[in-house]
């Protein structure tokens, strides 16, 4: 079993960085293929960000590569999402996810794919 709380979301100008963070509780943490997601009012879920189980795999959505960045802290089993020059196409719900899946096994970018959900972390740029 695997709880994700999310934190670190907030109101922002454009051009503005903020860092999302998700701390999981239980010991499987470190064994799951870890992604964020994020939720446009009126819109669904969809990919954004995914680590692998040993961080040796990223992979990332076309709208925000080179902008935002997934990485995870194991002594603190948190998992990360560092954005930056954020515009406002990217206001939305963020949430992580998880499954004790490789990354190899996987589509990241599928929500089923995923065990365990964060209740997520509202971001909003403003233009």
């Amino acid at each position: 079993q695997v709880q994700l709380v999310e934190s670190g979301g907030g109101l922002v100008q454009a051009g503005d960085s903020l860092r999302l963070s998700c701390a999981a509780s239980g010991r499987a943490f470190s064994a799951c293929t870890v992604s964020w997601f994020r939720q446009a009012p009126g819109q669904e879920r969809e990919f954004v960000a995914v680590i692998d189980h040993n961080t040796v795999s990223t992979l990332y959505a076309d709208s925000v590569k080179g902008r935002f960045t997934i990485s995870r802290d194991w002594a603190k089993d948190t998992a990360y999402l560092q954005m930056n020059s954020l515009k406002p196409e990217d206001t939305a719900v963020y949430y992580c996810a998880a499954v004790q899946r490789s990354l190899r096994n996987i589509n990241a970018a599928l929500d089923r794919e995923y065990t365990s959900w964060g209740q997520g972390t509202q971001v909003t740029v403003s233009s």
